[in-house]
């Protein structure tokens, strides 16, 4: 880890802009910080409405005096302590589980250091953190800051520190959806095809090859469930009515920039397949919705992670402001950074992970490498056992990181720079796993708190948008790749990956990081995923041959963004041969017509990889 210059400026040319409209910044209303408290473990605290009690017969009286005269309720972060406590999983099968909850031996001193029950210092292999440490508190709302040391002085308490509201990283279903999102588009034309716009479906090195995967079994996603984490989104969108099923937990935050953004992010991960609009990576995944209002971010993912199944998908849309500007909330986002390094969001997600739920999130636009040296400094408020999550060499919570990279130049008709090139608010380093495309992303919704660029209107379910960027375009990229993996392989009756197995697959395979200028490709942002190559890795398969006995030239491809191709019954199964040159077209053709075809094909699970036409 060293420690770098950190530039003020992201420079100029292709991809040097910010993630707002035009390069600038952007704002979003009603993010809240976050008071939590850590409690020491030997004093097995149990809140309650009656306050605050001792399992092990601890004295609370000043605790609770505390509370009091200062009119603050401390509530379980994670529900019942009892409950986190009993219901901690075992890492799954192949997950990393070998070090303690923060990774490394905790400080000399350190809370916990000389008990079994310890949350943040040393632990058994395999041992997770113990989430039943960690409360947030209510009121106070205006002396956060001041409250922090005056919490952590109390003998029942390790420490306490603030969080900074959580912002989407770029941009009711508990009851009826209201009448207004129900109804069509009154009086307006009907929404055009915008597929051909969506360049992240296409082949690789373009896109994922979204199309070549909707015609493998499962490859749609089916079987696989996906929850979005952030603040809002507009549930009844026109292009979201397939397999949406609503929010799970937590309260929408009632604000269109943060509603037109879960509605881009949602889009990209499962937008309807019919013929209007957009087309999600996985349209027969199952998604879903769980807002950090009123809750925090980390219980948020803890809720989220506790109504999906192993193999199934949690995706954090949220990223705050780092130490490098002392956490200071800024329109430009430089200097915000993933969820992951705050104790209590990396709890909540190891455990997820461990869970078998592969957790995705967005790096973050602050522009940062999070290989510097400043990340490496515990902040005096966190516990001493805290270890710096974006160092590899420390336990990793699990979560695939996401970074922004560039589209292909051209695309909707600007250039960014060099196709997979590191968008320059990207950030960046050792710890991320894989890149999305990060700018001109084609989805539902509007444009930040504006309606849709692409379509408008009055009627907000019918809203898309050409522009979705940041670290919030690319991760439900990236989403989508990992949903449809996750549906073949449980199509191909195989185990669904692990998150350890997730990070690893996007690691080996995909399209390479490129260099761009002042942005080489050593600032690691990753590969765009490549499904087509992550399957080739992860399913085995064997080839065959035989005669091909009919063939069928499908010269007008339906649905029409699949490509053209030429497919032949082999050995008692049709297999397909995309993109068919015209000599092989023809050959086949005519070997056909002549009444006694001799055509030897080689073949691997349904898809053509070799052709003879004898004679």
């Amino acid at each position: 880890m060293t420690d770098q210059a950190h530039s003020g400026s992201v420079g100029q040319g292709p991809g040097t802009a910010g993630p707002g409209p035009d390069g600038a910044g952007f704002t979003y209303q009603g993010a809240e910080a976050e008071l939590i408290v850590v409690a020491r473990a030997e004093a097995r605290l149990r809140a309650g409405a009656e306050g605050v009690r001792s399992a092990s017969g601890a004295d609370l009286s000043a605790l609770n005096m505390f509370l009091s005269d200062e009119q603050l309720v401390l509530e379980p972060v994670f529900g019942s302590e009892e409950r986190t406590r009993s219901a901690t999983p075992r890492p799954a099968d192949g997950a990393d589980g070998t070090a303690g909850a923060y990774g490394g031996t905790a400080a000399p001193g350190a809370a916990g250091a000389d008990s079994a029950a310890g949350a943040i210092g040393a632990a058994a292999p395999g041992a997770l953190p113990d989430l039943s440490l960690f409360y947030r508190v209510r009121g106070g709302d205006d002396r956060a800051q001041e409250l922090t040391a005056r919490l952590a002085a109390l003998p029942e308490v390790e420490t306490a520190y603030v969080k900074p509201g959580a912002v989407p990283a770029q941009t009711s279903p508990l009851g009826a959806l209201p009448d207004e999102a129900r109804r069509l588009k009154e009086g307006a034309p009907a929404t055009p095809d915008f597929t051909g716009r969506q360049g992240y479906l296409a082949a690789a090195p373009e896109g994922v090859d979204a199309h070549w995967a909707w015609q493998r079994p499962g490859g749609q996603g089916h079987g696989v469930t996906v929850v979005d984490v952030e603040g809002a989104w507009q549930l009844g969108h026109e292009d979201l009515a397939d397999k949406l099923a609503g929010v799970v937990v937590g309260t929408p935050v009632q604000d269109l920039a943060w509603r037109n953004h879960g509605t881009a992010v949602l889009g990209v991960v499962g937008g309807d397949r019919d013929e209007k609009g957009v087309t999600g990576i996985v349209p027969e995944a199952v998604t879903a919705a769980a807002s950090c209002q009123g809750i925090g971010s980390a219980a948020a993912i803890h809720w989220a992670a506790e109504r999906l199944s192993p193999g199934d998908i949690l995706l954090v849309e949220l990223h705050r402001p780092g130490p490098r500007f002392d956490y200071e909330e800024r329109d430009d986002q430089r200097g915000y950074i993933a969820l992951e390094w705050w104790p209590d969001d990396f709890a909540a997600i190891r455990c997820a992970t461990a869970k078998g739920v592969l957790v995705v999130a967005a790096a973050g636009n602050g522009a940062e490498s999070l290989d510097d040296a400043v990340y490496e400094r515990r902040p005096d408020a966190f516990p001493h056992g805290w270890r710096n999550p974006f160092n590899p060499s420390n336990q990793s919570s699990g979560a695939v990181l996401v970074g922004a990279g560039a589209p292909p130049p051209g695309t909707h008709g600007r250039d960014h720079g060099p196709d997979r090139s590191r968008l320059a608010f990207s950030n960046y380093g050792a710890r991320l796993d894989a890149q999305g495309w990060g700018r001109e992303v084609t989805t539902t919704g509007g444009f930040w708190d504006r309606a849709g660029d692409l379509q408008g209107g009055a009627e907000e379910i019918a809203w898309y948008t050409d522009t979705f960027s940041g670290t919030s375009s690319a991760s439900p990229v990236v989403v989508g790749a990992l949903a449809s993996l996750q549906g073949i392989l449980r199509a191909s009756r195989l185990a669904p990956m692990t998150p350890e197995r997730a990070r690893d697959v996007l690691r080996r395979t995909g399209s390479p990081q490129q260099d761009a200028p002042g942005r080489p490709a050593s600032q690691r942002i990753g590969s765009r995923p490549d499904i087509r190559a992550a399957v080739a890795h992860l399913v085995p398969s064997s080839v065959g041959s035989g005669q091909a006995e009919r063939y069928w030239d499908e010269l007008l491809p339906y649905p029409r963004e699949l490509p053209p191709r030429l497919r032949l019954f082999v050995a008692g199964a049709w297999r397909t041969l995309n993109h068919p040159a015209p000599d092989v077209r023809q050959a086949v053709h005519a070997a056909f017509a002549g009444g006694r075809p001799d055509v030897r094909v080689w073949y691997s699970d349904d898809e053509v990889v070799g052709l003879v036409v004898a004679g």
